[in-house]
């Protein structure tokens, strides 16, 4: 089963260092796959939720263990451009299908077994563990719990 770090937590949110691209080769370098923000302005990639904060090459967005979230319309077509990286795009949908084929799908959902839920707490409930990953701020938990 794949482990997300959503915007590189491990241990919980820390929305200071979120998405930076330190922070977040922490989490891939620990382990663990790892879920940015990833918006296109001016032909920059740059990492950030709220706004684009973190300079990024495009060669950082080409690591087989992220799971790129298009910010912005520019972004998404830039990436869906370069078949090494693995991107999506959602805002209030329940589910939306990631450039790699699998189901990125908003918490409390229902799953298969292509899934990656993401999960808004702490908690994991049975029917995460059957997909094929989680997204969330506590993966280095869920990793002890599901050994």
């Amino acid at each position: 089963m794949k482990l997300v770090a959503h915007r590189g937590n491990t241990t919980g949110p820390k929305p200071a260092v979120e998405n930076d691209p330190v922070y977040v080769r922490q989490a891939l370098d620990a382990g663990f796959d790892a879920e940015v923000d990833v918006w296109s302005v001016n032909g920059n990639y740059i990492l950030g939720h709220d706004s684009p904060d973190f300079f990024v090459k495009e060669s950082f967005l080409e690591d087989e263990r992220l799971w790129c979230h298009a910010k912005n319309l520019e972004a998404l077509e830039r990436m869906l451009q370069n078949k090494k990286i693995h991107c999506f795009w959602h805002e209030t949908d329940k589910r939306t299908v990631t450039s790699k084929g699998h189901i990125w799908t908003y918490p409390e959902e229902d799953v298969t077994s292509s899934s990656v839920i993401v999960i808004a707490g702490s908690k994991l409930k049975q029917s995460h563990k059957k997909t094929y990953g989680i997204c969330g701020d506590y993966v280095l938990a869920w990793s002890k719990e599901l050994e």
